[in-house]
């Protein structure tokens, strides 16, 4: 029975990742302007044994300041009490929360080819027991590539209100996908 609970989760959770990846391919071509907009996917390691996802759009202002609207997965593996190691079951079912939130990003620093900014905002979502709320502060850094791609690395620091786990800090990295002509 524990079995069927716990692939029925993964699905789930699998299910939910591509619908957020086809409503976010869909619907970001709308918000592109002058101004340069990114789609954001981005995966990292936190402490204790977790791992993020992050998807979003990032609409850059003036001198590299940015806003940015995500949506997040984050994963927290344990080992299981059976065998003593981290095995598929107690990879994928010991801890999943989601949220969506937005962030504002100023730019701290401004180079030729990279630039780095302050995260700071906030989060709403669930572990599928109860509402989570989520205050989130780091540092991004990004280097600039040819035909407006991006990539980056962040430090984030979440702190969430009601989860499991009160405290995640780790490192993040990913790519930004020019959404704008």
């Amino acid at each position: 029975m524990k079995n069927v609970e716990l692939k029925m989760r993964n699905l789930a959770v699998r299910k939910s990742l591509v619908i957020l990846i086809l409503m976010l391919a869909t619907t970001l071509k709308g918000f592109a302007d002058d101004r340069q907009g990114r789609v954001q996917i981005g995966t990292g390691l936190l402490y204790e044994r977790g791992m993020d996802l992050t998807v979003g759009y990032e609409y850059e202002t003036n001198y590299h300041h940015a806003w940015e609207f995500f949506g997040n997965l984050y994963l927290k593996w344990d080992e299981c009490a059976d065998c003593h190691h981290v095995c598929p079951d107690s990879f994928w079912g010991s801890y999943n929360t989601w949220g969506v939130g937005a962030a504002y990003k100023p730019c701290v620093l401004r180079s030729r080819n990279h630039h780095g900014n302050l995260r700071i905002g906030g989060s709403l979502g669930s572990d599928r027991h109860k509402v989570l709320g989520g205050i989130h502060v780091g540092y991004e850094h990004s280097y600039a590539l040819r035909g407006g791609w991006k990539l980056f690395w962040q430090v984030k620091s979440d702190l969430m209100i009601k989860g499991k786990d009160l405290f995640r800090t780790g490192i993040v990295i990913g790519v930004k996908i020019p959404t704008g002509k």
